[in-house]
């Protein structure tokens, strides 16, 4: 019965002994790294644009985002930082909300310093319109590029509501006030108003991108059909400017901007206490579950879905 007692004694002193080791290392050292990696010493701003563009920061289905108003406050805040001499958008965004993109665009052109981009794995729509807007782009010659297009769809129950027996119950002052909703189809008036409203979102985008990239608007209009190109189709087009990454980025910029070196200071969001320490305990029960897991499953197994 003892040596019941001190087996069980000893587990518990290695339990909690692992315990206060990966707190140490999986929470206290990442918030200290977090409260003393204050500087803002640097000679180029890098600043991540990646996930969907809002102009809140709200995800939703779990997708990753950025706010409009975080990415323009941050190239005010570069603007004002001495020690910087260009500020670099590195973009690996799909887009997003149209409003936040124009934003993002217009604190780009009232920048008093120079602004350039590098597009990783997509720089597409919306964010290929922030793109657009900086000196110089550098995209991967298979980063999704382009995609100058608008689209507002959704899902309409109108037939599964007649299905189950559901009724919409329709009361509104105005007579299109309820444009869009899902509860009853379009009608070909209610259609038209949506259609042109996308079109001159649309025309805006042409516009801007064909400004921004010295090309004729009739060019741009042409190759404005949505369609995403990859790296290497984009230069042909005159998308982007050059072809590479973030090596090819830093010997542009020590060229361009006689730097000696590239000293980066990052520009981002900080996270609170707890949402780092939300984020670690996060990451530290995956790591735990991917150890007992990976026992059941063979390490050679490469699945994806993309």
């Amino acid at each position: 019965m003892s040596k019941v007692v001190e087996s069980r004694s000893k587990f518990k002193t290695i339990f909690l002994t692992i315990l206060a080791v990966a707190f140490v290392i999986f929470i206290l050292v990442p918030i200290v790294f977090t409260i003393f990696d204050g500087s803002k010493k640097g000679n180029v701003a890098l600043i991540p644009i990646e996930g969907i563009i809002t102009a809140d920061g709200a995800s939703s289905l779990g997708q990753s985002s950025i706010s409009s108003q975080d990415i323009v406050d941050f190239i005010k805040e570069a603007n004002k930082n001495s020690n910087v001499k260009v500020i670099l958008l590195e973009i690996n965004s799909p887009g997003g909300s149209a409003v936040a993109s124009d934003e993002i665009a217009s604190a780009v052109k009232k920048s008093t310093k120079p602004v350039v981009s590098l597009i990783r794995e997509s720089g597409a729509s919306g964010a290929y319109w922030i793109a657009s807007a900086t000196s110089h782009i550098i995209a991967n010659r298979m980063s999704i590029t382009g995609s100058v297009g608008v689209i507002s769809s959704y899902l309409e129950f109108s037939g599964l509501m007649e299905k189950y027996g559901v009724g919409y119950e329709r009361l509104v002052a105005g007579n299109v006030k309820d444009l869009g909703t899902p509860y009853q189809k379009l009608t070909d008036n209610e259609r038209k108003i949506l259609q042109t409203k996308l079109n001159k979102i649309h025309d805006f985008f042409i516009q801007e991108v064909a400004e921004n990239r010295d090309l004729s608007e009739s060019k741009v209009r042409d190759l404005a059909t949505g369609e995403f190109y990859l790296g290497v189709e984009a230069i042909n087009l005159g998308l982007i400017d050059q072809l590479g990454d973030l090596n090819t980025m830093e010997q542009y910029l020590k060229t361009t901007y006689t730097l000696e070196e590239v000293e980066y200071v990052r520009y981002e969001r900080q996270a609170g206490f707890f949402d780092l320490l939300q984020n670690v305990l996060s990451r530290f029960s995956f790591s735990m579950g991917q150890g007992i897991s990976s026992l059941l499953v063979e390490k050679d197994s490469n699945i994806m879905l993309l």
